[in-house]
């Protein structure tokens, strides 16, 4: 099977120039996004605006228009009123404005927003955004495939300012990166062919590639890894490091953490039949590492960024661990094992300690921890937390600012009253369940040092059924937009003096 996603876009060009009635017929549909109430001026500026005003007329009660312009290529056409909201509301109105247009897969989009004054850009790249989503191809292996969308071109037409479309291209490509693995199937995403696929993709972004296997692993202590990979029948599991290092600095500034379970049973604490049924994509987080550091790389940042991904399956076998069980991490702490579902938290642990070592100045971890955040938040928000309080507002303002919204937990040390362990350093979780995200927090908290500041991200919105924002797909990517616009304005560096 060919795991490798195809990460090309399709060429995005702009131009101050509004449509003229010949103009129109270039495209195969355009979208054009009005004021809730245009105006007789706003009219003006159309082309066909009698047939446009007359569309607009019998159906004043819906929020989008779908038709076809009496041209002679017969061009479809979208008319959007604009929702001018948060960035959350945008990227959503933009989705939902582009769901007749994607049945019908055009080659050429055209993009004309009117009458929206400061409001423009924002509605431009929210579309464009949702177009650079919804064109990109997830896997499928259907016997007889469906037509791909052969999307080449998108032209803006009619800006009264150009649009910075970097960050937008390079968030599309790392969330596309992220949705297309975590979307594969897990006889397809083995440990050894994500291995084959990041060389190949390294290649691609110029970035270099480590494995530490599980020889490795052993040789540094990683005993809270190992205790999770011990179940599976091929030992090729390991944490993949990967780098970008731009003027060959070699210490990293910034450390992408991602928990990479390929395939989750639940172990010996055996999962029933609906709660395994989608845990090929438990690998999310390591997905979203990829996603931002490839953003990042393209993006051309100039500080060095690693991704450090803990790539391994949980299975049920005689070999598997058990409750009980005491395992000694990287860092020196001994655990009691209390869960073995828990297990996204163990491989963490150590690859958080390893990460650590290098003293990077800031970590972010992304996981599909536990089922807890989605209990308390939905599959609409992120829970996020962080050993520094002035986290709680920035990622909440990352969140809002991307449409990637997220909300903090609270990490007051007394929740380790909950961990604590009379035969260990720490259990590895509590047997209540009660507040577990919040109490697995705690417990990878053990694992980063007090003088680097950290932020952990509980995918609960990796996943949402009818899409979320302008993604239309179940699997989301959520990540790579927040980690993008937390460091959009400032380095590392400067974000976790920030923090202190």
């Amino acid at each position: 099977m060919d795991i490798l996603p195809d990460l090309k876009l399709p060429r995005i060009t702009q131009s101050t120039e509004p449509p003229s009635r010949s103009a129109l017929g270039q495209f195969d549909h355009i979208v054009i996004a009005l004021p809730q109430r245009p105006s007789a001026q706003d009219f003006n500026r159309l082309p066909q605006a009698k047939q446009l005003k007359t569309l607009l007329a019998k159906a004043e009660t819906s929020e989008c228009v779908l038709s076809r312009l009496t041209n002679t290529r017969g061009t479809g056409i979208t008319i959007a009123r604009y929702t001018a909201g948060t960035r959350f509301e945008q990227l959503t109105w933009a989705r939902k404005a582009l769901a007749g247009c994607q049945t019908e897969r055009p080659n050429r989009i055209g993009i004309y927003a009117v009458g929206l004054g400061g409001q423009e850009q924002s509605a431009v790249t929210a579309l464009v955004a949702a177009i650079l989503a919804a064109a990109f191809r997830l896997p499928s292996f259907k016997s007889k495939p469906e037509k791909a969308w052969a999307l080449n071109d998108i032209k803006i037409l009619g800006l009264s300012e150009r649009a910075d479309l970097e960050p937008l291209r390079a968030r599309a490509i790392g969330n596309n990166i992220a949705r297309w693995f975590t979307a594969l199937p897990p006889n397809a995403l083995t440990a050894k062919s994500y291995r084959q696929a990041l060389q190949s993709l390294c290649k691609q972004f110029n970035l270099t590639y480590e494995f530490i296997d599980e020889r490795k692993l052993a040789r540094l202590g990683a005993g809270a890894f190992l205790a999770v990979s011990q179940g599976n029948a091929d030992h090729d599991a390991g944490i993949i490091r990967l780098r970008h290092r731009p003027r060959r600095q070699k210490t990293a500034a910034l450390s992408l953490i991602g928990k990479g379970i390929l395939f989750d049973t639940g172990g010996t604490n055996l999962k029933p039949f609906k709660g395994m049924l989608d845990m090929h994509t438990d690998m999310q987080g390591s997905a979203v590492a990829i996603g931002s550091l490839v953003a990042l790389a393209i993006l051309g940042v100039p500080y060095p960024v690693d991704a450090w991904l803990a790539v391994t399956e949980n299975r049920i076998s005689a070999t598997a661990y058990k409750s009980q069980d005491i395992v000694t991490a990287a860092n020196g702490t001994t655990i009691q094992v209390i869960h073995t579902d828990a297990e996204g938290r163990m491989v963490l642990a150590d690859t958080l300690a390893l990460a650590a070592r290098e003293k990077p100045a800031l970590m972010i971890d992304f996981a599909t921890l536990t089922g807890a955040c989605v209990g308390a938040l939905t599959a609409r928000y992120s829970g996020v937390f962080s050993n520094r309080q002035a986290a709680n507002a920035i990622t909440r303002l990352a969140g809002s600012q991307s449409g990637e919204r997220v909300w903090p937990f609270p990490m007051d040390s007394d929740y380790d009253e909950l961990l604590h362990s009379e035969v260990a350093d720490i259990k590895q979780c509590a047997a209540s369940g009660s507040g577990d995200h919040i109490l697995a927090a705690r417990f990878l908290s053990r694992f980063v040092p007090a003088s680097i500041p950290w932020i952990h991200v509980d995918l609960s919105a990796g996943q949402h059924k009818d899409g979320l924002a302008h993604i239309a797909s179940e699997i989301t990517g959520f990540g790579v937009g927040l980690t993008l616009e937390l460091l959009s304005r400032q380095s590392p560096a400067e974000l976790a003096t920030e923090l202190a």
